[in-house]
């Protein structure tokens, strides 16, 4: 029985290092937008996708090594990994709630960004509404493409042993 469970163990710790890879790498990818400052990233999707898929508290914890790697590496500074916690904190604790629904996941990341662009326009000391306008199009890209990642990323988990989806979607 023992050796089962530090079986599982290591390989979470593998899954968890490999999803906190993937959201570095999708942290560091900004797609460009027509109107200035709108850049998307893929990280906001995907960072909906894992809390719903394996928890808060493991979200947050591949979220906050994926923040010093960032540090680390200098792609990120201080403001960003402030603005992206806000956003792990919102989105995170929304995708996550049992049991997962489909709206509230579509919901989580505008959800997150507009709570992280209220705290940078409070730590900026500048109007909300142009920061808020401005990252209109990312929130409705990032519910797009969590309504097209979720099933895949459920399905992708479910193979590693590490997701809660079908634990979720039993509870509903």
């Amino acid at each position: 029985m023992k050796h089962s469970n530090t079986s599982d163990s290591i390989r979470r710790l593998a899954l968890d290092g490999i999803l906190t890879a993937v959201l570095v790498l999708l942290g560091m990818i900004k797609l460009p937008s027509l109107i200035p400052g709108a850049e998307f990233q893929l990280s906001a999707p995907y960072a909906v996708c894992l809390a719903a898929s394996v928890g808060f508290r493991r979200y947050l914890g591949i979220g906050i090594c994926s923040s010093v790697i960032q540090l680390m590496l200098g792609t990120h500074t201080l403001w960003n990994v402030v603005i992206a916690m806000v956003f792990r904190m919102a989105a995170g604790g929304i995708a996550a709630k049992k049991p997962t629904g489909r709206v509230r996941i579509l919901l989580a990341g505008p959800i997150g960004t507009g709570c992280a662009r209220l705290v940078l326009a409070a730590l900026l000391q500048v109007p909300v509404i142009p920061l808020l306008a401005a990252a209109f199009p990312g929130m409705v890209f990032t519910a797009v493409c969590t309504a097209f990642f979720y099933p895949v990323f459920c399905r992708i988990m479910a193979q590693g042993r590490g997701d809660l989806c079908q634990k979720r979607e039993a509870d509903s």
